[in-house]
């Protein structure tokens, strides 16, 4: 079975140039097929406070109403996304770039309202990629934003990491999938405040005592709940590390365990 590595990498790498310009040609140096699944919520924020359009969160996640999806549609799906393949395609790396509408690749459905309306937020009922697996063969490195769509003409916003961990449980019928979460951070923190407090192998049984004393809290919980998804479901390997590691033995970073 072939290898194929999944890269999710967070807005705040892929919005600074010294962070994006390192990021490319790491990626690019990967061998064998690869995707790049990335985030852009900065730059969202940021394009929405000169377009007048107000920006509203709810423990760290996006209320999207009109107004706030056709500014994540042109951010993520525009201006991020075709910046990183351009940058791509100017180190040799032949890439292409998609939303989750593209080739259907990702199908959700418009999370219900409960304690609050989060708006046009996907929540992902099915991943399509025959279409993705025909690209990958033939050399091209796809680069997925965070936008999937309801198959009724709806697009809808939708996390990057749970796309990133669909798409990894789905081609792992088809590849040995690596699927890395980068960001910011050298790995999971045993102190938030210590760099190098980075918990190297966690398990299911530690992540849930460390969730419980809240030494893992807030942003990471929902990463964590993805990658042990993920590795619970058929994915080879999962790694969360900081992005500048990306070449670097996967002894660099947390490795989710059994």
């Amino acid at each position: 079975m072939d290898k194929l590595t999944i890269v999710k990498v967070g807005g705040k790498i892929v919005e600074e140039e010294d962070s994006l310009n390192q990021l490319i040609n790491d990626f690019k140096s990967i061998s064998g097929p690869k995707i790049l699944v990335h985030g852009g919520g900065r730059s969202a924020t940021a394009m929405a406070a000169r377009l007048g359009v107000e920006t509203q969160m709810v423990e760290g996640r996006r209320i999207t109403d009109q107004s706030m999806l056709e500014v994540v549609t042109m951010v993520y799906g525009g201006l991020v996304n075709k910046r990183i393949v351009a940058k791509l395609q100017s180190k040799g790396c032949n890439a292409a770039g998609f939303t989750g509408a593209d080739l259907s690749i990702i199908t959700s459905v418009k999370r219900p309202v409960k304690e609050v309306d989060y708006g046009f937020v996907g929540d992902v009922i099915d991943v399509n990629t025959s279409e993705l697996r025909m690209l990958i063969g033939e050399g091209v490195a796809p680069v997925i934003a965070p936008l999937t769509h309801d198959g009724k003409g709806q697009l809808l916003n939708t996390n990057a990491d749970t796309m990133a961990t669909e798409l990894a449980i789905d081609l792992a019928k088809f590849y040995a999938v690596s699927l890395v979460f980068c960001f910011e951070k050298d790995g999971v923190l045993l102190n938030p405040d210590d760099e190098r407090s980075v918990i190297r192998d966690l398990d299911k049984d530690l992540y849930l005592q460390y969730k419980s004393k809240g030494i893992i809290s807030e942003g990471m919980i929902p990463k964590l709940d993805n990658a042990f998804k993920a590795f619970n479901s058929g994915v080879n390997m999962v790694l969360i590390t900081n992005a500048k590691n990306l070449t670097k033995p996967s002894a660099v970073g947390t490795m989710i365990r059994r």
